[in-house]
């Protein structure tokens, strides 16, 4: 949610539009996503790319894509911003990134999201112990960046990504 926030605060203007959606229920079947999806069916060839950050916080590393791989050349450039982070490397994560985007990634959409260490993710995720006092707020903001630079730098491309 820090995305739009952050784009605006800094002033920027991207040459794309960034939408940004929350649905829910990803947890029992994915009917928020596949109801974006289906409402979309005639514009799934305007979304440029899909972004999703769901799988907690740490320290990112990069960013995953599922798309033809010839896409990473693309990313030189948002990758030399997320450098000085420490968040510069790449993968291509074959059938997909996340289950939020899922359906539009099926579709063709070329998806994203953060990569980070997800060693402790699951020593909370779905447990009674999943509570505010463990999220880190220093964790969240250097996520936050990396969707930001993400979102900015793929609605700013030159020209669409291979599909």
């Amino acid at each position: 949610m820090s995305v739009p926030a952050l784009i605006k605060q800094l002033g920027l203007k991207p040459k794309r539009t960034i939408r940004f959606i929350a649905w829910m229920n990803e947890e029992n079947g994915g009917r928020g996503s596949a109801a974006y999806a289906a409402e979309q069916e005639k514009n799934i060839g305007n979304h440029f790319a899909a972004l999703e950050s769901d799988l907690g916080a740490s320290h990112p590393l990069g960013f995953y894509f599922t798309g033809k791989p010839e896409m990473a050349a693309f990313f030189a450039p948002i990758s030399k911003v997320l450098l000085a982070q420490g968040a510069a490397q790449v993968q291509l994560q074959a059938g997909g990134v996340g289950a939020d985007i899922g359906p539009l990634t099926q579709r063709g959409v070329p998806s994203f999201a953060p990569w980070f260490n997800q060693q402790s993710y699951f020593n909370y995720h779905h447990t009674a112990a999943d509570t505010f006092d463990k999220v880190a707020p220093r964790e969240i903001a250097e996520v936050s960046s990396v969707m930001t630079v993400l979102a900015y730098g793929l609605a700013n491309l030159e020209q669409p990504l291979p599909r």
